[in-house]
């Protein structure tokens, strides 16, 4: 029974922290006139800055999928790739680690998009 409860409990701190990415994010639109555009660039930043700084892994491992899928964990995927490659393959690795890193998931959003599309057929406005 204790799993049960340590599960729920992991569940609601993901939901909380990626309700409260979401809610700042909403905020943001609001309150500021910067654009979706903007804050989806400046939550990469935060990602690349928090991997950076070597903050991520700590938080990742209290909050989990609640800050890993939302775009701040692309972008700490992206620096951590990058920091990877450099270390391994020097100056210019830092260009290709972050690709090589998230391809994968850049690619299976490609194609699932696809199939999305030829199977709901979308309307532009």
């Amino acid at each position: 029974m204790s799993n049960v409860w340590s599960m729920i409990g992991t569940y609601a701190i993901v939901f909380a922290v990626g309700g409260a990415l979401c809610a700042l994010a909403e905020i943001l639109i609001v309150r500021t006139k910067l654009t979706p555009a903007r804050i989806l660039v400046i939550f990469l930043i935060a990602g690349i800055a928090l991997e950076g700084v070597g903050l991520y892994d700590s938080i990742f491992k209290a909050c989990q999928a609640g800050i890993s899928v939302p775009i701040v964990g692309f972008g700490a995927s992206l620096a951590k790739g990058a920091i990877e490659a450099a270390r391994t393959y020097g100056f210019l690795g830092a260009f290709a680690g972050g690709l090589i890193r998230t391809a994968f998931g850049v690619g299976a959003a490609i194609v699932m998009s696809y199939i999305v599309t030829l199977t709901f057929s979308p309307k532009t406005k």
